[in-house]
């Protein structure tokens, strides 16, 4: 019987096999280099070595060195790199160390959900404290698939009015950012959307050994087809062959089966409209 293995509640990741695109930006260096060691002989495990490496990469830099070698041994063992045995001794040691998201440009559509809105603000003051505008429409792009984001530049007095503005955006939950620009203020407000709700269907699909159940509409559409195929009998059907020739209708025939429906009362009729007309348009 094939083991079902459950994930972990919560998105932890008590596995090396746990990680993934969602929950390795919130994994530190020292875990994953735990995790590695403790797991790194097992035989899941060095099956899908190589893609462990590419999910990790996503958020750390990941480099191969050479430990004998003093000048790699002194780039990598600092302190600043987490390092464990690569499970192909030929490829040496692995060194990984987390990209921290330090300014904008490091913002990308897997990270930027989990930055939060004092961050996202953080970032864009120290774009040159050019506000909203001075952002790249890609990275502008980027942080909209995360968050709304509302600007407005007023008088610093008319910003600051009690219910004003700023009171009902920060009472609907969003952070601001005020850049100062002379005597008026550029407003950023932003506020984390709400992850998306996935529907599930068919949870128990399977059952506790992990066969897929049988859905009771096929269960259904099965007795259905198998009663309509019962209550269809061949013997009542009509099997007489219908001969091509008894299909032919001659040209004679058809027409006088035309003619047959053409009054002849009509015929008069409609002459006689046609005499009481005149080309001259007289009566």
């Amino acid at each position: 019987m094939t083991k079902i293995k459950t994930k972990p509640k919560n998105g932890a990741v008590e596995s090396i096999l746990d990680l993934n695109a969602n929950n390795i930006w919130n994994v530190e260096p020292n875990t994953i280099k735990t995790l590695w060691e403790s797991e790194g002989d097992t035989e899941s495990f060095l099956l899908c070595e190589d893609k462990l490496l590419n999910v990790i990469r996503l958020a750390f830099d990941v480099v191969h060195y050479n430990p004998k070698d003093p000048r790699e041994q002194a780039i990598y063992e600092n302190g600043e790199w987490a390092t464990f045995l690569h499970c192909n001794v030929s490829k040496g040691w692995v060194a990984i160390r987390k990209r921290y998201i330090t300014k904008l440009s490091d913002l990308s559509y897997e990270n930027v959900s989990h930055i939060s809105e004092a961050t996202l603000l953080e970032l864009i003051d120290r774009n040159f404290g050019g506000g909203w505008d001075s952002i790249s429409l890609a990275q502008r792009d980027i942080i909209l698939t995360c968050f709304d984001v509302s600007t407005t530049t007023l008088p610093a007095t008319r910003l600051h009015m009690t219910g004003g503005t700023l009171d009902k955006k920060v009472a609907q939950g969003f952070q601001v950012l005020e850049i100062p620009k002379g005597t008026w203020i550029e407003a950023i407000f932003v506020k984390k959307k709400e992850p998306a709700t996935k529907i599930r269907l068919n949870d128990d699909k399977y059952d506790e050994e992990g066969n897929l159940r049988k859905s009771p509409l096929k269960d259904f559409a099965d007795d259905m087809e198998g009663e309509l195929d019962d209550d269809i009998d061949d013997d009542k059907l009509p099997n007489e062959d219908i001969d091509d020739d008894d299909m032919d209708i001659s040209d004679e025939q058809m027409d006088d089966t035309f003619y047959s429906s053409y009054s002849e009362e009509a015929k008069i009729e409609d002459d006689e409209e046609l005499e009481g007309l005149s080309l001259d348009g007289e009566d």
